[in-house]
């Protein structure tokens, strides 16, 4: 009887050092970390910023996402300061009713553009339900977190306005025109996010003074689709590491032409489909890859 009632003694302590141990290692760390979430054919990006505070950037094609966060949020962390869903499609949105159920969520951004499909409504509905706060983000516009900086680059007013008088997604054009293409920035580290925006629409903010050497990482647009960018693109941007948000597809995903490109531009790349989920952490000056 002493020996069972010890044991769970002693399993009660370690437990407790275990829970302890983890809360301390889930502080802020003064570091951004962003991970581009292994959710399939699809996007999906959790990033938590050196002040602790977080965001979810579209939520893959169904709750897979919901695993990602498990692995890379503080079990006792049920809030999400900020959700930006890029477009309204399937393979971006699918899983972002479910976050919204899950966590409380403060904040959601989005593109100013409507569709049709069952999961658009559901996402809708969601945040309506709940009362969460949302804007319409469009070029030219900041958001500060901390000492981290997040700047719009696409879509532009015109664009924001074009959808903005339709109904229901109702003769804009191609949904991936209009998604959200954002740079983050902390200290000397930049990141750019792409979404689905592609070749026919980079000419709409390439060029834009980023930094005087390039990004370190690439969201590649669209999957790493052969529409995905250019050259002209690539060289614009001139990042260290691209990483292609991909799962198995009958859409070519990702391009030979693309894959090549990079290559040809000394690009190192990353896949979620071969790489599971790909961390990147950076202290503002330096950055490191860890892959899950």
């Amino acid at each position: 009887m002493f020996k069972l009632r010890y044991g769970f003694l002693i399993s009660g302590i370690t437990t407790g050092f275990i829970l302890l141990a983890t809360f301390f290692s889930s502080l802020p760390d003064g570091k951004l970390h962003i991970v581009f979430c292994n959710v399939g054919q699809g996007d999906g990006a959790y990033i938590r910023f050196p002040d602790g505070r977080d965001m979810v950037v579209d939520g893959g094609p169904n709750n897979k996402i919901i695993e990602c966060l498990s692995r890379h949020m503080p079990f006792w962390d049920r809030e999400i300061n900020l959700v930006l869903a890029t477009h309204p499609q399937q393979d971006h949105i699918g899983g972002l009713p479910e976050v919204l159920r899950r966590y409380q969520v403060d904040y959601v951004v989005r593109s100013n553009v409507s569709a049709t499909s069952q999961i658009y409504k559901e996402f809708l509905g969601v945040i309506n339900e709940k009362k969460i706060p949302q804007k319409f983000a469009s070029s030219g516009e900041h958001i500060a977190i901390g000492p981290t900086s997040l700047s719009l680059l696409w879509p532009s007013q015109p664009q924001v306005a074009k959808a903005a008088g339709n109904v229901l997604g109702a003769s804009i054009g191609d949904l991936n025109d209009y998604s959200l293409v954002f740079w983050l920035r902390y200290g000397s580290f930049d990141a750019i996010f792409t979404g689905d925006a592609d070749t026919r629409i980079e000419d709409g903010y390439r060029g834009m003074k980023l930094s005087d050497d390039g990004v370190e990482v690439l969201k590649v647009p669209h999957h790493g689709s052969k529409t995905g960018m250019s050259e002209a693109f690539v060289e614009w941007i001139k990042p260290k590491l691209a990483v292609i948000s991909v799962g198995k597809n009958s859409y070519g995903h990702p391009a030979q032409e693309i894959l090549s490109l990079l290559a040809n531009k000394g690009v190192r790349v990353l896949r979620t489909d071969q790489e599971g989920d790909v961390e990147v952490v950076s202290d503002g000056k330096g950055w490191e890859v860890t892959k899950n």
